[in-house]
């Protein structure tokens, strides 16, 4: 069982802070997949002025690692060491402006898209197709349905490691295909997104479309982590993973989805290692098959079970 901590009972070792400190908190309860080890401490800041304050007394040599609701992302059974930082409330807020949306980093894509429906704004619909938050979706450059983060953003707002905060225009993050130039230590706060006047049913309708369509492609009712590995310029990674005969390919309890074979699946008790080895042996095969390397894309974090124990 996790030990928590918050404002006014805080570790000597830690800066004061006025969110909460959960030190061995189970990380698998909030992985889609649901596997992986504990966060050696797991920090929730009240809003952006307890998180400022905490980067800048935090000692240096502390590693840190930001998730959102860890769904493109495998989390290794040994564990995080360092702090685990999630943005939940107010980082999850979303406000309407002339023509944009601001939305929180820990907003999910899904509430925005919703948000920007209830208020007969269109160029958001692609966002309910992703199951993650507007703070992995800068991160990664998000997309599906033919539309991508890139092409709505006006500007964000990060932190950097030392606590200071910056905001930035869509050019500057030059945004590419599942790529951000931002530098890795930065964390996300909030975006300002590009919308425009629209029919809610227009809307409604093309939200709908973009359910069904998931519904029908991707494995969304089983314990999955999203698109495993980048499509290449030659060919979706799914048609190469189909190729190679990795279609139902299983290691352990962890599978290749039968539905979309770029999707892994946790069938039951699959550790996070049966999914990583899966990956690997699926990425082996299709080099061989192909001449191609598949790039990841599903994020990998923390450290295997032996690495922890030693």
């Amino acid at each position: 069982m996790s030990q928590k901590y918050s404002e006014g009972n805080t570790p000597k070792h830690f800066p004061p802070v006025r969110g909460e400190l959960l030190f061995g908190e189970d990380l698998a309860r909030y992985a889609w997949f649901r596997v992986g080890g504990p966060a050696e401490v797991l920090y929730r800041p009240a809003d952006t002025a307890d998180l400022q304050k905490f980067l800048q007394n935090v000692p240096a040599k502390l590693s840190i690692t930001v998730i959102g609701v860890a769904s493109n992302l495998l989390i290794r059974d040994g564990g995080v060491p360092g702090v685990v930082i999630q943005l939940r409330k107010p980082f999850n807020t979303i406000s309407l402006a002339e023509n944009t949306i601001t939305a929180g980093a820990g907003a999910l894509d899904i509430s925005v898209a919703r948000f920007a429906l209830s208020n007969g704004c269109r160029n958001l619909e692609f966002l309910s197709g992703i199951p993650g938050t507007i703070g992995g979706a800068l991160r990664m450059n998000a997309g599906a349905y033919g539309s991508e983060i890139k092409d709505i953003l006006i500007n964000a707002e990060a932190i950097d490691r030392e606590g200071n905060i910056h905001t930035v225009s869509n050019d500057e993050l030059q945004l590419t295909y599942r790529h951000c130039h931002a530098p890795k230590d930065w964390i996300f706060l909030k975006a300002t997104l590009a919308v425009v006047p629209g029919k809610k049913e227009k809307i409604a309708a093309k939200m709908a479309e973009i359910a069904e369509a998931r519904v029908h492609s991707q494995p969304i009712r089983q314990r999955t982590g999203g698109s495993t590995f980048k499509n290449t310029l030659e060919k979706p990674a799914w048609q190469l993973i189909d190729e190679a005969g990795c279609r139902g390919l299983r290691v352990g309890e962890a599978q290749v989805s039968e539905h979309h074979c770029n999707f892994l699946i946790n069938c039951g008790r699959a550790k996070a290692y049966d999914l990583e080895q899966l990956a690997i042996e699926v990425r082996r095969r299709v080099h061989e098959q192909s001449g191609l390397l598949l790039e990841w894309e599903l994020d990998r974090i923390g450290r295997e079970e032996e690495e922890a124990g030693s």
